[in-house]
């Protein structure tokens, strides 16, 4: 990886059929690190007996964590279900929550699931060449419901954080599933009322 100086101005490379830069540090994640994220975890164990699958992955430049800079980078969402449930990101509010984000996909089809702290839900359909705001104080999760990758460009305040502990013991309200060849909004049978349920 590259040491930028991101106190002055600086050009990356960024190919948008795979999302990848050689300049940015790619971190992965399989199945076996999100199996409890899944409603159906029999369909995951039942996978994980034979393999392990890449369900993302994503890369970024390691910008310094401080107020004023832009954090960005790509994910890379794969295609593919845990039972009918399509994979998805794990999800995250922000630690300083009055942080927004923008989602840019670059290729792929899906949508963006978000949820604030008291309730209110929005699941966005994400479309190659279209940008999507995601609200301050809103989680979010990536679900590809598509059949090849999903591709986005993401920027934020480097000093945002992240809070994936929240999702990880609630969940989210709302699932995408697929029914016939469809995606479906559907509540998640599995969510609980407050991080102490």
């Amino acid at each position: 990886m590259n040491n930028f100086n991101w106190d002055t101005s600086f050009r990356v490379d960024l190919d948008l059929k795979s999302g990848f830069s050689k300049n940015a540090v790619t971190t992965k994640r399989y199945l076996s690190q999100m199996k409890n994220m899944f409603c159906d975890t029999d369909a995951a164990a039942k996978i994980l007996e034979d393999s392990d699958p890449l369900i993302y992955e994503f890369h970024e430049l390691g910008c310094p964590e401080r107020a004023g800079d832009l954090a960005f980078g790509t994910t890379i969402l794969y295609p593919g279900t845990i039972g009918d449930e399509y994979y998805m990101t794990k999800g995250h509010f922000h630690t300083i929550l009055d942080t927004a984000e923008v989602y840019y996909t670059l290729g792929g089809e899906g949508y963006m699931v978000m949820e604030n702290p008291e309730g209110d839900t929005l699941e966005i359909p994400l479309r190659t060449g279209e940008a999507i705001y995601v609200p301050r104080r809103y989680a979010h999760r990536s679900v590809n419901t598509g059949d090849k990758p999903l591709v986005m460009f993401f920027t934020f305040a480097a000093d945002a954080g992240h809070d994936y502990g929240t999702i990880e013991t609630k969940g989210y309200h709302k699932l995408i599933v697929k029914k016939g060849n469809k995606p479906v909004v559907t509540d998640n049978p599995r969510w609980k009322q407050g991080a102490d349920a």
